[in-house]
């Protein structure tokens, strides 16, 4: 039976079908012929990492960037959602639930390898103070860059779907730049990258994490070896637990899962700085900000061009990072979009760039500059000698604590719950990519996806594909880099329509109408005026109404002009002219518009016989935007005209504000 025959299923043949076979494919080359192909791609990722290092560096601080300038604007008021809506979670649960999928096993990892590796073999061989470096190093790779990438590709995702109503999917970033074109190849295509992407991230991880679990049952005397039997028992225990969670939801298993997890984590942090040098440490962590905080903008745009010494620090770490998180993106961006609705996008972003960076940055300051300190000062050089194996540096640094053997245990739990988090938040995304982001999916999808997930990495482990594996999905980064920028210019454009929808005010003429003559009123607002329609408005209302005014004025001894516009161009104004101040002018101008293709197609509107229409709109003395008054009678123009002319002589009578009305060209020629 296929399985898009199966009865109670919503895969997608567009997007699940192309994106099996490319996982198959790719899976069996990589198993067949590791080695070859492992060189290959190596190859190419040298190439990119050294020739287009520079174009990461661009894409990382444009990401930024942008970020801060939508949550300071006006923009960062917008809520990913109706205005009304509220937070589906509370705020704890969020951000574990986001720092559990984004990088928590991480944390486990490169907590003490990462600063260990650079105090060891820093950037420059001259650093003066090797241990502050690598502390700065490693805030770099884990902090507000890492998490811009996860942070956009998540904000455009949740403002498309919860704004826009559209599918939680990476296609719908598109829609401001090809309309309904993301229905078509291109939006299959994306989607099927996405689901490459997160399927192949998420399992060189897990094949890759369960070497360190591996070495931490060693090292604990559990097991009496690292070998393929082990490894695939972890994995199929992790993968059976992962299954299970995604299975019960994301309000239930993964919300709950994360939530201990991150619980767990805060535990041994405080144990770790409490037992440790925790007045070195607090003061490190303090200063590691400010250091941090000093070099951001250079940090930000270094490429090491001028330090050859160290391009390839450079291109090993900083740009396999950058790599590394847009890779991880499609995955972690549409887990932190499926849990963010109802926040706004100010609250949005400073909580996703600046909770978990900071979290981040005390970890790595307790775990690493405490395994510096505890190597320099206790263990006389025993941690900087095992620096470049990070599977058991970890649990090689905790064996300077007292309860060193359950810290061992607790820390392999967290380790365990963090991948599996990692994978049961992978097994919902790829569902839904794989699913249009359809609700309601069958139980057995869930199943499926981590089963497969686990078989390929049992797979991949064995016939030692996986670093293949991993260079392709760093690989697939840059291109995916490139993909995200033209994500960021549909946001832009959204977020701008956005505003000027919300902007909009009820027109003017209706704000002070009582319902009268509510007939004409409604066949007004479903005719579109045509050039013939606004000649009338002019000639029936503007010139009339300014006529009267004229005539009244010169009753009490002011002058009042009427200025018609020349060369064809249909304008009327109403001007008083003056010596020493501005003149006051009440005009009317003709401002020709476009006519949305929705509204003409659309079967239930008002017909339209041309793409264009033509509204009066005023002008005033003071340069400011003036509005559309096509409903205004001609009494009700007099009076616009009359609120306006009280409000320049008020202000003209003030002392202070005169000021902003004298003519500066008048007053100078005197």
């Amino acid at each position: 039976m296929s399985l898009f025959s199966i009865n109670k299923t919503t895969l997608t043949r567009s997007v699940a079908l192309p994106g099996l076979i490319v996982l198959f494919s790719l899976t069996l080359l990589c198993a067949l012929f590791p080695n070859q192909i492992g060189s290959a791609l190596n190859v190419i990722q040298d190439w990119i990492y050294t020739n287009l290092s520079w174009l990461y560096i661009l894409l990382m601080s444009f990401f930024l960037i942008l970020l801060f300038v939508l949550a300071f604007s006006k923009i960062g008021n917008i809520r990913l959602g109706a205005d009304n809506s509220t937070p589906q979670y509370s705020f704890f649960s969020w951000i574990a639930m986001l720092f559990a999928a984004g990088m928590g096993i991480g944390l486990m990892y490169f907590g003490v390898a990462e600063p260990m590796s650079h105090y060891v073999n820093p950037a420059l061989p001259t650093v003066a103070n090797p241990a502050k470096e690598a502390q700065m190093a490693t805030f770099f790779h884990w902090g507000l860059h890492a998490w811009s990438v996860y942070a956009i590709l998540g904000l455009i995702l949740a403002y498309f779907s919860f704004r826009y109503k559209m599918p939680l999917s990476i296609r719908s970033g598109l829609y401001p730049l090809i309309k309904d074109r993301i229905n078509g190849p291109i939006g299959h295509t994306v989607d099927v990258f996405a689901l490459v992407s997160t399927f192949f991230g998420v399992a060189t991880s897990l094949g890759f994490g369960v070497v360190q679990l591996n070495a931490g049952l060693v090292h604990l005397g559990i097991v009496s070896e690292s070998n393929f039997l082990f490894q695939s028992i972890i994995i199929i225990v992790v993968s059976s637990v992962a299954i299970g969670s995604a299975v019960a939801g994301v309000s239930k298993g993964v919300k709950r899962l994360s939530e201990i997890n991150l619980t767990l984590a805060i535990l041994l942090l405080v144990f770790i700085l409490a037992l440790g040098p925790t007045t070195f440490l607090l003061s490190a962590f303090s200063e590691g900000i400010g250091h941090y905080i000093n070099r951001f903008a250079d940090l930000t745009f270094n490429t090491f061009a001028f330090e050859a010494d160290g391009q390839r620090w450079f291109t090993n770490w900083t740009v396999m990072y950058w790599a590394w998180w847009i890779s991880w993106s499609p995955f972690v961006g549409l887990f932190i979009a499926r849990i963010s609705k109802g926040r706004t996008i100010r609250e949005y972003v400073l909580a996703v760039l600046l909770v978990p960076s900071l979290f981040i940055f005390l970890w790595m300051t307790v775990f690493g500059n405490g395994a510096i300190y505890i190597d320099t000062h206790i263990a006389h050089g025993a941690l900087s000698a095992v620096a470049d194996n990070p599977d058991v540096l970890l649990f090689t640094f905790l064996e300077y604590f007292p309860l060193a053997k359950p810290l061992c245990i607790v820390t392999l739990m967290m380790i365990a719950v963090f991948f599996v988090t990692s994978a049961d938040s992978g097994i919902l995304v790829m569902n839904s990519i794989s699913s249009g982001n359809k609700p309601n999916t069958p139980a057995w999808q869930n199943v499926f996806w981590g089963t497969l997930l686990a078989l390929i990495a049992i797979a991949l482990l064995y016939a030692g594909g996986l670093g293949s594996l991993q260079a392709m999905t760093l690989i697939s980064a840059l291109p995916f880099g490139l993909i995200m920028v033209l994500l960021c210019f549909g946001l832009i454009r959204a977020v701008h329509t956005d505003v000027l929808y919300y902007s909009i005010k009820i027109p003017y003429g209706s704000r002070n109408w009582d319902g009268s003559s509510w007939k004409k009123r409604l066949g007004q607002i479903i005719t579109f005026s045509q050039k013939t329609g606004v000649q009338q408005f002019f000639t029936e209302k503007v010139r009339p109404a300014f006529e009267e005014l004229q005539e009244e004025f010169a009753k009490n001894g002011i002058d009042a002009k009427i200025i018609a516009g020349t060369r064809g161009k249909l304008s009327l104004e109403l001007r008083i002219p003056h010596d020493r101040i501005q003149n006051f002018r009440y005009g009317v101008n003709v401002e020709r518009q476009n006519i949305s293709d929705y509204l003409i197609d659309d079967d239930n509107t008002p017909d339209v016989d041309s793409d264009t229409h033509y509204v009066p709109v005023t002008y005033y003395s003071d340069g400011r935007s003036g509005y559309d008054i096509q409903y205004l009678s001609k009494d009700e123009l007099i009076a616009d005209v009359l609120r306006e002319y009280e409000r320049y002589i008020t202000l003209v009578a003030d002392e202070q504000k005169a000021m902003m009305f004298v003519d500066k060209k008048k007053y100078h020629s005197n």
